[in-house]
């Protein structure tokens, strides 16, 4: 399976010769590509007016490259034609661009916010990029009932309410909300739930809601919960804490301790709150604050988030394709994007300044709908909560760092492991979940240096091997996954011919470093030798079995204990390895994350099918005719057997749609 050739990077007597080959054909293949990269851009420039917008710079594919934004569209593209005044980076965009699609704007500000909007859609090989894609909670206490409902939301803010957020992570904002609910009482049930009571749940046996819903509370009494649960939470937290004191020591004095109880309890949440906050923001209001770290070419952002003088917790961020760009403008990138999706508070702290400030303050005042302001702190509370988020910027980079070292480790240990010429910087993992051959889905996760990437899992329905057969299902799988990549790898084989044996690897690579189009470096099978072998027959049928390394991990003999699984090899080899190994476990992460995700899209296909209709079938039948004609049936069966002047007696059901249901169950007869 080793595939090291003379003078190749592996092989150290030849690595000088390799590197001198490397660069005369790089140079060979860019010119002719940046020359067309240049006429591309000066055809758009023509056409261009020195208006305010965004550019688009698309590859021979219509793929997006690059997103950028410009005061002036024309005076800015127009600088991509002087090559030599680009950097190697964007020397290498430029070689790539096809063609070009603009966007006008009304003014500077929205096109740097349509910019940001693009790059997160688009997510472009050459933009800056938030890696991050998890939406951040909020804490959302409704306005649209009698008694409003607070709980943890996520996504659109289009319900009517107030919003507090955002909160670093699930758990951060679980634990405020529980905390919440001690101190407030307030609901936190659906509306249905709500409705249909008769007497309290199991939360205000345990202190946690005043039971509005059978009226324990009144109307004034729990708008008087809520106002003090958005006074606490805008930052008045010492003014709710002083009247519950006070509410506390009248009851004691009236000889009403079980109100004092409550009301003691109700005081120690609020304290677990703020004791929780393990920085101290008292004094700042509502702010974001961002540090940035780099180190060896990596680079770290730290961002805190302070509402009402209280921290909501923080967030690492490690943006991608940051190489020779500079740090203020990685900054700048990072948080336009992150406020694609969070509001941006009036006060937002950095700890350095950044290109074209003013406009992103106008940018991000236009958003929020108010003045949003962006300052370097020089003394005061605000240095130190800045100096705090620059340390944690660097301990947590250092941390990412320092994983990622560990994962380095663990694939030079897979390498050589698996007989790999080089660490796989692309691996793929494959599994089939059914039952008795029923509902079957395929699914492949890919897994790199840097941990999953999860935008580019895949589910395969597989649709011609339905029988109980996981070698046949394999088989389509992979058929799949790779018959289009074939015909492109044949392509490129008869184009470079004549081409030196190198000067092929270097093409290949070029073309690897498309995500759509990629050949994996390794492609881990969940089975045994049988798996193994339906791959092979795939990947030999489509030309493919020199391409990459295969290999199948299945349980040994005592399939119910861990640590047993042995590896097999296409050439029937099989290896072990040592219980207790950091590559075992790594590998077994990769078995479990495809089991984790193929099990999931089975039980989701499943649950479908369960709550499918035999009138999902009828075509032209939507949901609205449906469920007519099941309220006036009962049952699908019996809307089958029923007889044309049956079905247009139905409500809501035309002459026209009867007539259609009708002959779609008796064309036959």
């Amino acid at each position: 399976m080793s595939r090291t050739k003379a003078g190749s990077p592996h092989d150290p007597r030849g690595a000088e010769r390799f590197n001198e080959e490397r660069a005369a054909y790089t140079v060979a293949r860019a010119q002719p590509n940046l020359e067309a990269g240049v006429e591309a851009i000066r055809e758009t420039v023509k056409v261009l007016k020195p208006v305010p917008g965004v550019y688009r710079m698309l590859d021979a594919r219509g793929d997006v490259l690059y997103v950028g934004k410009a005061r002036s569209l024309k005076a800015r593209v127009a600088n991509y034609t002087q090559i030599n005044g680009l950097s190697g980076r964007l020397q290498r965009m430029v070689s790539q661009t096809r063609s070009m699609e603009i966007v006008t704007t009304n003014s500077e500000a929205e096109a740097l916010l349509l910019e940001a909007q693009l790059i997160k859609r688009y997510r472009p090989p050459f933009n800056v990029l938030l890696r991050d894609d998890k939406s951040f909670p909020f804490i959302l206490l409704r306005a649209d009932h009698e008694f409003p409902r607070i709980h943890k939301h996520r996504g659109a803010r289009r319900a009517k309410g107030n919003y507090y957020g955002p909160f670093a992570s699930a758990g951060s904002v679980n634990t405020t909300l529980n905390a919440l609910q001690k101190l407030f009482l307030l609901r936190s049930c659906t509306d249905s739930f709500f409705n249909n009571r008769d007497r309290p749940c199991l939360l205000y046996q345990i202190k946690r809601c005043s039971a509005p819903c059978v009226d324990r509370i009144s109307t004034e009494d729990y708008d008087d919960l809520v106002r003090q649960a958005k006074d606490f939470l805008a930052g008045k937290s010492g003014k709710v804490q002083a009247d519950l004191e006070k509410q506390m020591a009248k009851a004691a004095e009236e000889l009403d301790f079980e109100t004092a109880a409550i009301l003691r309890d109700r005081l120690r949440a609020a304290t677990f709150i703020q004791g929780s906050q393990a920085i101290n923001a008292s004094g700042v209001g509502d702010a974001d604050v961002f540090a940035l770290a780099s180190k060896g070419g990596h680079v770290g952002v730290q961002a805190f988030f302070i509402r009402g003088g209280q921290n909501w917790g923080h967030r690492a961020f490690f943006p991608s394709h940051t190489k020779e760009v500079d740090e203020a403008e990685v900054l700048a990138d990072v948080m336009l994007q992150f406020y694609e999706e969070v509001p941006p508070p009036p006060t937002v702290l950095v700890d350095r300044d950044l290109p074209e400030r003013e406009l992103m303050e106008a940018a991000l005042s236009e958003v929020a709908d108010r003045k949003v302001a962006i300052s370097i702190p020089q003394r005061g509370d605000r240095r130190k909560l800045l100096a705090q988020a620059q340390r944690n910027a660097v301990e947590a980079l250092e941390r990412r760092l320092a994983e990622t070292g560990t994962r380095a480790k663990v694939h030079r240990e897979l390498a050589e492991f698996l007989e790999l010429d080089a660490p796989p910087q692309r691996i793929e993992v494959y599994d089939n979940s059914h039952i008795q051959g029923a509902k079957a889905v395929g699914a492949m996760v890919v897994a790199s240096p840097e941990g999953f990437e999860k935008s580019q899992y895949r589910k395969f329905n597989i649709k011609e091997a339905q029988t109980n057969d996981d070698f046949a299902m394999m088989r389509e799988v992979m058929s799949r996954r790779f018959r289009d990549i074939a015909a492109s790898v044949r392509d490129e084989r008869s184009r470079d011919t004549d081409e030196s044996e190198t000067s092929r690897d270097f093409a290949r690579d070029e073309r690897k470093a498309d995500h759509k189009n990629t050949l994996p470096d390794l492609i881990l099978i969940d089975g045994g030798k049988g798996q193994i072998s339906s791959v092979m027959e795939v990947l030999e049928e489509y030309g493919l079995a020199d391409e990459f390394a295969v290999i199948g991990i299945a349980k040994g003999p005592h399939h119910g204990r861990e640590g047993r699984e042995v590896f097999h090899f296409p050439d029937g080899r099989e290896k072990t390895l040592p219980t207790n190994s950091p590559l075992l476990f790594y590998l077994q992460t990769l078995r479990d994350e495809v089991h984790r995700y193929v099990i999931g899209a089975h039980r989701a296909k499943r649950s479908k099918a369960i709550t499918a209709s035999p009138l999902d079938e009828i075509p032209g039948i939507g949901p609205a005719r449906k469920r007519a004609l099941l309220l006036h049936f009962g049952t699908a069966s019996k809307v089958r057997a029923a007889a044309l002047e049956d079905l247009q007696r139905a409500p809501g059901v035309s002459e026209t749609v009867a007539r259609q249901v009708y002959d779609f169950y008796h064309a036959g007869g």
